[in-house]
């Protein structure tokens, strides 16, 4: 199980960290770069649209890659996705801005950008059930926490990478070519993410079904045999996401731009959301062994409402310890939701279509959650205040906690059983 969760753990990061560092440079070059003409918001929407397209990419991947992963195996689609996302992130660091090639830079980043969103949405759900499927009943939660723990790791070292290339470089110097280097250092990771997943074995859950015959329409057999599940899985987990990335990607711009905080300041406070996500990943996987999968994201979803409504206030203060203080607060509250997701996702889905609805239901949350909250935050806060966009978080945490109450408790089922699961009353 080490070696299992060492190679959930590391592909992660690196899908993620690549994933990621796009999300940083969005928020703090990107709207100069390849949106010059648009002004100072608009810049900001068109290059936060560019972020949401691969959000949109994401369930056909899961749809794509999930297919592959059903019928022919949870590795070699995992090796797959991660050659395809370390494709697209070193081209983009290779992209010529508009200033050298016009209106063409945001088009080719857009397709970049889609490509990183097929990779990503193939990716969390295999990993998770790499390390799902290979895990004890009992400890479920805990290894599959591994790969949430990744995206955790990926947060702190994408913001790590763009807070040491910009220390010591002026301005002039980030935005002209600093901020490539993370883009292209990603090779580096990627060749020891293929290195790891290539010495990692087929599941056992999978290897069981394989011998009894795989679904050839894994897709369609999902939404025949457990659409509820697959719409209640997506509404358990839009808080999540909604909470990742304004906290880890939103932040960055709000505390550069709207709170006139420094970029090292700004990206040190980010630095710590990553370990703050990191930490409550873990310690929301280990109490879902013991209190449940259901009750420990009821927990969070509860105490999400309150945050929210309050958050916008603190940070609206305008001080660098309000900032440091609500974006770890925010990213711990999103990991103690994110740790149970791998095994409670797992453990909703029959095995023959298991990694399109697990990645599927992910890949659809973040596309609402992760990627229309950053889009439309802008608009909204310029135009009502952080406390209106506020209460838009709280409603979709209200959401998550009403999913989560109509799914049934999974911590005791066997990921090789026959049944589907139903839904439970509230």
């Amino acid at each position: 199980m080490k070696r299992v969760a060492a190679a959930s753990f590391i592909g992660t990061v690196i899908e993620f960290y690549d994933f990621g560092i796009y999300g940083t440079a969005a928020a703090l070059v990107f709207p100069k770069l390849f949106f010059p003409s648009l002004g100072a918001v608009a810049g900001t929407v068109a290059t936060f649209a560019t972020l949401g397209v691969a959000f949109v990419a994401r369930p056909i991947g899961s749809i794509l890659f999930g297919h592959f992963g059903d019928r022919v195996g949870r590795k070699t689609t995992l090796i797959t996705t991660m050659l395809l996302m370390g494709l697209s992130t070193l081209l983009v660091g290779l992209m010529p801005t508009a200033a050298t090639i016009g209106v063409a830079a945001p088009i080719l980043i857009v397709i970049l950008r889609v490509m990183q969103g097929l990779a990503a949405g193939g990716e969390w759900g295999g990993a998770v059930l790499f390390a799902s499927e290979n895990a004890p009943k009992a400890k479920r939660g805990f290894w599959a926490m591994f790969p949430s723990f990744g995206g955790g790791g990926a947060i702190i070292l994408s913001n790590a990478t763009f807070l040491a290339t910009a220390v010591g470089m002026s301005n002039e110097t980030f935005l002209a070519w600093g901020w490539r280097i993370p883009f292209l250092a990603s090779v580096l990771l990627i060749a020891v993410g293929l290195w790891v997943r290539l010495s990692i074995d087929e599941t056992p859950v999978f290897r069981k079904q394989a011998a009894s015959g795989v679904s050839r329409t894994p897709f369609l057999d999902a939404f025949r045999s457990q659409p509820k599940q697959i719409l209640l899985a997506t509404g358990t987990t839009v808080m999540t996401l909604a909470l990742t990335y304004i906290g880890g990607t939103y932040f960055v711009t709000y505390g550069t731009t709207a709170l006139k905080l420094s970029r090292p300041n700004v990206l040190l406070a980010a630095m710590l959301g990553g370990v703050a996500i990191s930490v409550g990943v873990v310690l929301g996987a280990l109490l879902s062994d013991r209190i449940g999968r259901r009750r420990m994201i009821t927990i969070v979803a509860c105490v999400a409402i309150v945050w929210t409504l309050v958050l916008f206030p603190i940070l609206d203060t305008r001080s660098l310890a309000a900032f440091t203080i609500g974006v770890p607060v925010t990213m711990f509250l999103s990991g103690l939701a994110t740790g149970p997701l791998g095994a409670f996702l797992s453990e909703i889905f029959h095995t023959r279509y298991r990694y399109t609805a697990t990645g599927l239901s992910y890949s659809l949350a973040g596309m609402l959650g992760g990627a229309i909250p950053p889009l439309i935050a802008e608009p909204i806060i310029t135009a009502w205040g952080g406390m209106a966009f506020g209460i838009l978080l709280a409603c979709v945490a209200l959401v998550s906690l009403i999913c989560v109450r109509l799914i049934g408790e999974t911590k005791e089922l066997d990921l090789d059983r026959e049944d589907t699961l139903a839904t439970a009353d509230a």
